[in-house]
């Protein structure tokens, strides 16, 4: 749905865009088809596999092994303070882990400081809006504690 209308996070169902609102990323609830005015929240979006998929589990290992190297220049070259992978499939690919825990990460990327925040997908109902946004919220307050570098 995403890669058919151009926009990050399209699908009906997925609730990116509220949980980002409510743990408190943004004033107000972005709209898909806005989704570059994320950017005046200095937030960013990016994909590590420039193809669209439905469901996560339709990347494979080597997808992300193979790119690990160029996203990892990417993120250098924007030299974000922290990245945040939703789902774990992306960045237990890149940095070839097999169990990665939820939250932030003890190893950086391309130095920034890593988070592993749940999916928001709809297909995603491991995790309730209300978790969605708890875990979302952590990694907004501790960028609160940070200094812009």
């Amino acid at each position: 749905m995403a890669a058919a209308q151009g926009h990050h996070f399209a699908g009906r169902g997925n609730r990116f865009w509220p949980t980002l609102h409510l743990a408190g990323f943004t004033p107000r609830c972005v709209q898909p088809e806005d989704d570059r005015s994320i950017l005046q929240y200095r937030c960013g979006l990016t994909t590590v596999v420039e193809r669209p998929t439905a469901r996560a589990d339709q990347l494979s290992i080597t997808e992300f092994t193979s790119v690990a190297a160029s996203f990892e220049q990417k993120i250098l070259r924007h030299a974000p303070r922290c990245l945040a992978f939703l789902g774990k499939s992306a960045y237990a690919g890149l940095v070839r882990k097999k169990d990665v825990e939820w939250g932030r990460q003890a190893q950086a990327f391309g130095g920034a400081e890593v988070w592993v925040l749940p999916n928001p997908s709809g297909r995603n109902r491991a995790f309730t809006l209300g978790q969605l946004v708890a875990a979302y919220r952590a990694l907004y307050q501790a960028m609160q504690y940070q200094t812009p570098s």
